[in-house]
């Protein structure tokens, strides 16, 4: 694709994520949803923010009216969430470049204080960053192909946030990565990639001649993986210096090798932060078409969370999976450590918008009850465990307060008072 091109499709997106024009109180706007899925990334993607853009205006018309078009869709609101209290997420290409210092200095802020973490749970959790690494490692097998994998990194997410905000000073919102929009440019033309002091850091020192990679899953054929365009320390922007401190726990590396720390996952072991950029995997499993088939296709949550991991056998990553091989190295390719990036957030930002879409859709089947959640306790039920229950306490330790799982299905309710765009 021609940079011209990418160019250009970045300014619809950037027309499309605009602020939406207040809705008068008498009118209930209503979804244009798509009924097919364009094979073209670059048009399913128009699509995508298109419905996003109407669906925030939808809910901003929802919170005016405090339960006025909520009830007309079969769905009540708290009241807690008021237009003057909703925060709005928004990609990272969008926001200013002061904006984005203000993000970048709070993530480095928060790698500056001391852990909450006790060093006897956690030697290598030095940092307040640390805390939610440590954490993810400690329950990555109760947290992915689980009943709570979308509720607990809900809340993870918004928890980061406020780390940022109430321990940092930070006055912003949490900003996503949209992987349609780099599969179009290319990672390297991302504002989040691009290296410079505006970015989240860009690729790491090129390595040649790297083997694939294997993603391997127990008894089931291993997914085969082309390594990315660096691989080594990352060479620029805000995060070149930074260390990762906890893991690696299970990381593929090229050739089909997966290394952990002998010592440990939870032990020091400071290292520079590694990344090997792919638009080929950014483009195969996480394009604009991907997105928008995991927003309109799915009718139950059981399969819209299946589709985003990756259906097992199938030899598909899913857009989870997308995003994180995009990114690749270390720890980006450790199914445990992945939050040692910083980009991990934006990334689950994402994941977290995708939900929030599917879920508004059909909000009181996909926000309320039994059929707003699906799945057992353990990875792929191994071993097998209850299912989950919206009952379920979802365990942040020394990140922030623990929720039920009923308290984190609406980002409109519960603690939360957000949307995207």
């Amino acid at each position: 694709m021609r940079v011209s091109k990418s160019l250009a499709l970045l300014g619809l997106f950037r027309a499309a994520t605009a602020a939406p024009a207040p809705v008068a109180q008498d009118e209930t706007p209503t979804l244009s949803i798509p009924t097919e899925v364009p094979s073209d990334p670059s048009v399913a993607l128009d699509q995508l923010e298109a419905l996003a853009s109407a669906t925030a205006e939808l809910l901003q018309a929802d919170i005016a009216e405090g339960n006025g078009t909520a009830e007309r869709r079969g769905l009540s609101l708290s009241g807690s969430c008021t237009l003057s209290k909703l925060k709005i997420r928004r990609e990272w290409s969008t926001l200013s470049k002061t904006q984005r210092k203000d993000y970048i200095h709070a993530v480095q802020c928060l790698q500056s204080k001391p852990a909450k973490t006790p060093s006897g749970q956690a030697p290598g959790a030095k940092t307040r960053f640390d805390d939610f690494v440590a954490l993810h490692i400690q329950q990555t097998l109760e947290i992915h192909y689980t009943g709570n994998f979308l509720s607990w990194h809900r809340l993870y997410t918004w928890l980061y946030e406020e780390a940022l905000r109430n321990e940092c000073g930070y006055t912003g919102t949490q900003p996503y990565w949209n992987w349609g929009l780099s599969a179009l440019t290319g990672l390297q033309n991302h504002a989040a990639f691009d290296g410079s002091d505006t970015s989240m850091s860009g690729d790491g020192e090129f390595i040649a001649n790297k083997a694939d990679i294997f993603i391997n899953a127990g008894d089931l054929p291993p997914i085969r993986l082309a390594a990315g365009t660096g691989g080594g320390c990352v060479k620029s922007g805000p995060f070149k210096d930074m260390k990762v401190n906890l893991g690696p726990v299970s990381l593929e590396t090229p050739g089909g090798i997966t290394v952990s720390n002998p010592e440990g996952p939870l032990a020091y072991n400071p290292r520079c932060l590694k990344r090997d950029l792919s638009t080929h995997i950014n483009r195969a499993y996480s394009n604009g078409s991907a997105v928008l088939a995991n927003v309109v296709r799915p009718t139950n949550v059981n399969d819209f969370q299946l589709q985003m991991q990756g259906i097992p056998g199938s030899g598909n990553i899913g857009i989870h999976g997308g995003g994180h091989f995009s990114l690749g190295g270390d720890p980006g390719r450790d199914f445990f450590t992945s939050p040692g990036d910083p980009m991990f957030y934006l990334h689950h930002a994402m994941i977290d918008r995708v939900w929030w879409l599917w879920q508004e859709l059909s909000p009181r089947q996909r926000t309320q009850g039994s059929t707003a959640i699906a799945g057992t306790r353990t990875f792929m039920n191994g071993p097998p465990s209850p299912d989950a229950t919206i009952e379920d306490i979802l365990n942040m330790g020394y990140v922030g307060e623990s929720r039920a799982i009923k308290d984190v299905l609406s980002t409109t309710g519960g603690p939360f008072c957000y949307i995207y765009l």
